[in-house]
């Protein structure tokens, strides 16, 4: 008989375009995860990181949930969930406060929190993060950990997230209807972060690009704080559709040969391979140069690299990424994809594979699940889990879970 989930163990399920993943983790006494238990399935109701159909994206959490569960002999009970889409939105602010009693507390930290979200947000739309920059006190600025200096004024820096309401009502109904609760709600480009960045790649300036099936999300990091994100709505997805249309075969035929043959560049490949292509109906299949397929890859990707560098150069924080770009997301495997990138961006590209984890880690040791694997890792930072003693973080304060957690209940 499986155990129930105990209270060191944390669920992360990633629910995205292509793919749902759920990845059962368990926490250590040392603090590390250790993996127990995995399971995919296709990812059958979202389109673009958004729910289109409920009963569909029920069946495939619901699978993917058995699976983890019959390997970790654990049955799930609640989980953190990744979020991902169009409708999310983000922006910097900042908020100020009187220090009550000459030394910051945590209140005052609360206080300062909820200053800095003052701002006017769309009725549509809610916060889902809250991640502080640096707090200044007294115009000292650059002070990550304010807890207990002295002073009068408490400034925070923080970029704000915002989700839309229905979106995240709608994957929290998917979850529930499976029997599980909802721990949390987190940006996926957020969770990846946690996997796939060191600290020294924060500090001195990245930019996250996780590259999934229905968009692209973008995090930007300098000075171990972050600073812009982003959502593109252009990933594998439209990729696997160019190559259908392009060769004449059925999508799912397309995306076979993506995953088998695809490259973001013909310098890399012999011009004389060719590959078998189903064709549409009963017609024969064909054989194609590679080449053929790649002229069809090439350019989707480069407009992918593109636009994100157009973003970064809107954003201003184009000129501070020291440690360079960091792909990850199942997308991002495809062979030539980080040359390319070198190309367009004229900076250092790598690969980012979830790291920090043990156990059942060759697994889940591919791009495709830094989600999932960062949504453990943020579980384990962000929580009051038994292993871990409750403490101030920068990145988000407990009372933004807390509030998090209330309006989830409230909602449904």
């Amino acid at each position: 008989m499986a155990r129930k989930q105990a209270s060191n163990v944390v669920v992360g399920l990633d629910i995205g375009t292509s793919k749902i993943a759920a990845v059962i983790g368990k926490i250590k006494s040392d603090g590390e995860i250790e993996i127990i238990g995995m399971g995919t399935h296709p990812s059958r109701g979202l389109k673009k990181g958004v729910v289109v159909n409920i009963d569909s994206t029920v069946e495939s959490i619901q699978r993917a949930i058995d699976e983890a569960e019959r390997m970790s002999g654990y049955t799930v009970e609640s989980v953190y969930v990744g979020i991902a889409g169009s409708h999310i939105q983000s922006f910097n602010s900042n908020g100020m406060v009187a220090i009550r009693n000459k030394d910051v507390q945590y209140d005052d930290i609360e206080r300062v929190m909820d200053a800095a979200q003052t701002m006017a947000i769309p009725g549509d739309q809610r916060v889902l993060h809250i991640l502080a920059q640096e707090y200044i006190i007294d115009n000292q600025g650059g002070i990550r950990e304010p807890i207990g200096m002295s002073g009068v004024r408490l400034e925070a820096r923080v970029h704000m997230v915002t989700g839309s309401v229905s979106a995240a009502q709608n994957i929290a109904k998917c979850v529930e209807r499976c029997g599980l609760a909802v721990e949390d709600i987190i940006l996926e480009q957020l969770a990846s972060s946690e996997s796939v960045l060191s600290e020294d790649e924060k500090e001195l300036g990245v930019c996250l690009v996780d590259i999934g099936g229905g968009t692209t999300d973008i995090a930007v990091f300098h000075s171990g704080a972050i600073r812009h994100t982003a959502v593109i709505s252009v990933a594998g997805d439209q990729v696997t559709n160019d190559i259908a249309v392009a060769l004449r075969t059925p999508t799912q035929a397309a995306n076979e040969i993506k995953l088998k043959y695809a490259c973001a560049l013909p310098q890399l490949i012999n011009h004389d391979e060719e590959i078998e292509v189903p064709s549409v109906g009963d017609r024969p299949a064909r054989c194609l140069s590679r080449r053929t397929l790649v002229e069809v890859i090439e350019p989707r990707y480069e407009e992918l690299f593109q636009l994100i560098q157009k973003e970064l150069r809107s954003s201003g924080f184009e000129d501070v990424l020291a440690a360079g770009i960091v792909l990850t997301g199942g997308s991002s495997l495809v062979e030539g994809a980080v040359e390319l990138a070198e190309e367009v961006f004229h900076m250092p590209v790598r690969l980012g594979y979830p790291e920090g984890v043990t156990g059942l880690s060759e697994a889940v040791n591919s791009p495709a699940y830094a989600t999932t694997v960062g949504l453990l890792m943020y579980a384990k930072e962000h929580s009051n889990l038994p292993s871990e003693p409750a403490r101030s973080r920068l990145s988000d304060t407990a009372s933004v879970f807390e509030r998090m957690k209330n309006w989830f209940k409230n909602s449904f």
